[in-house]
């Protein structure tokens, strides 16, 4: 199996996640394709298994500028995909999540973890354990 997190991130606390997801994918034995958004290759991507995106709520929660550039590179590629979300955030209450797993499904996408995985601010121990087990879905 193989698998892609895809991330991106403006004050580190979003790294710290895809981090702790990468950690997870290892440890559940998948090849991983690990980069920042700003540099993934899309075609790369959407031939993995699973596919796990994180981005930080940016502005009015919205997606962060080099993610929205990669997601609509690659929402074309989506349909039956497995893909989760993940991200941090500052304030409100994870609309940019919502509206992206609303994208993802409208795509064709499987949506892998609901209405995404979130942390606010800095992911705290626990949220880095559930980036991990995230890590691990299939």
């Amino acid at each position: 199996m193989k698998k892609a997190v895809i991330y991106a991130s403006t004050t580190g606390n979003t790294e710290a996640m895809a981090n702790a997801v990468a950690e997870g994918v290892k440890e559940s034995g998948a090849e991983l394709v690990f980069a920042q958004a700003s540099e993934a290759d899309a075609a790369e991507v959407a031939s993995c298994d699973v596919i796990i995106l994180g981005s930080p709520a940016m502005g009015d929660e919205v997606l962060e500028d080099s993610m929205e550039d990669f997601y609509a590179g690659l929402e074309p590629s989506l349909s039956s995909k497995k893909v989760a979300v993940f991200g941090s955030y500052d304030w409100g209450d994870g609309q940019w999540l919502r509206t992206w797993t609303e994208r993802l499904s409208a795509a064709g996408a499987v949506v892998l973890n609901g209405e995404g995985l979130k942390a606010q601010l800095t992911p705290d121990e626990a949220a880095l354990a559930e980036c991990k087990e995230l890590g691990k879905i299939s």
